[in-house]
């Protein structure tokens, strides 16, 4: 264990939504939501806890007016099909809630100095009607067995609206292959505080399994993570295969102090540990808008693993 990082607690500062990852030549880089909602910024270190206090580098803004203009949420960075990609939400400033995901790719191998260009819109499969008409965000690639797949949240329904997780796999780093296939809905209680949500997706793989974490509730004390699973040689593609826990994994521990945790992505520590990098408050009652209140802090919790395999997030 890395004594000089901070678990379980504060470790960046009103970074909601983090995101952090480790390249092949051992760098990590690390981008979240900033409180303004207005740009996309990363830093890199070579260690998790030089992280904290690397500088950031803002690498895109918000556009003054259409598309991009809004509400630029939960920017994650990822290496796929040789290239650099960050994908991101945003609104329009003339239709706030019109959220959608978007691509920026990096035009060189080295994405804190090389331009990044926008590539639009995620594209959807030319069979697919449905993908990305609505309010959707939160998007996530992982790799299986060669092949490269994107699970995001989209909502559906009228009134207050359900979020859903969706699931296809990639053409390219901005064009799905396939038609968009749902993975869950908020089915129970846990899921439905507030708003009826499940978001925020990220995947992790160990011992022949990937476990997709994902947030459910609205985003104050009640926000929390939930899990799926699937046999990593099982048809992904296949909703029916995929197994969702009764239970929240991870809710808010009022012995630490530490309420709302979700919105996490995986990394490994120096040491090949396997770690888990989410949000949180440190208060109980939010004054104001949750949305724009901006004590969310990226923190980190160590992952053990039980004797079947699966991941356990312990206070």
């Amino acid at each position: 264990m890395d004594k000089s990082l901070k678990y379980k607690e504060p470790w960046i500062l009103q970074r909601a939504d983090p995101y952090v990852y480790l390249a092949e030549d051992g760098w990590y880089y690390f981008t979240a939501s900033v409180p303004e909602y207005d740009r996309i910024a990363i830093r890199r270190a070579k260690t998790l806890a030089e992280l904290a206090d690397a500088p950031e580098k803002n690498v895109w803004l918000k556009h003054d007016k259409g598309i991009m203009s809004k509400h630029i949420w939960a920017p994650e960075i990822h290496y796929l099909f040789g290239k650099w990609y960050i994908y991101f939400a945003g609104g329009d400033v003339d239709d706030i809630w019109a959220i959608r995901p978007y691509v920026l790719e990096c035009t060189g191998d080295n994405p804190m100095e090389d331009p990044w260009v926008e590539k639009g819109k995620m594209k959807r499969a030319d069979d697919d009607e449905f993908s990305f008409e609505a309010f959707s965000l939160d998007m996530t690639v992982f790799e299986n067995k060669g092949k490269w797949y994107t699970v995001w949240a989209e909502k559906v329904g009228v009134g207050k609206q359900i979020s859903n997780l969706y699931i296809a796999e990639l053409e390219n780093g901005y064009t799905l292959k396939t038609v968009q296939v749902m993975l869950t809905t908020p089915d129970y209680d846990w899921e439905r505080h507030g708003f009826w949500v499940n978001e925020g997706p990220s995947a992790i793989h160990h011992d022949g399994k990937i476990y997709l974490t994902y947030s459910a509730s609205d985003t104050g004390v009640n926000y929390c993570m939930g899990m799926l699973s699937i046999d990593e040689n099982a048809d992904l593609l296949d909703p029916a295969k995929w197994k969702k826990e009764r239970q929240p994994v991870l809710s808010s521990s009022y012995e630490k102090g530490v309420y709302g945790p979700g919105h996490n992505s995986f990394t490994k520590d120096e040491n090949g540990k396997d770690i888990l990098v989410f949000h949180a408050r440190t208060e109980v009652e939010i004054e104001g808008n949750p949305l724009y209140n901006p004590n969310r802090h990226a923190m980190l919790m160590e992952v053990e693993w039980d004797k079947d395999g699966k991941p356990v997030f312990s206070w």
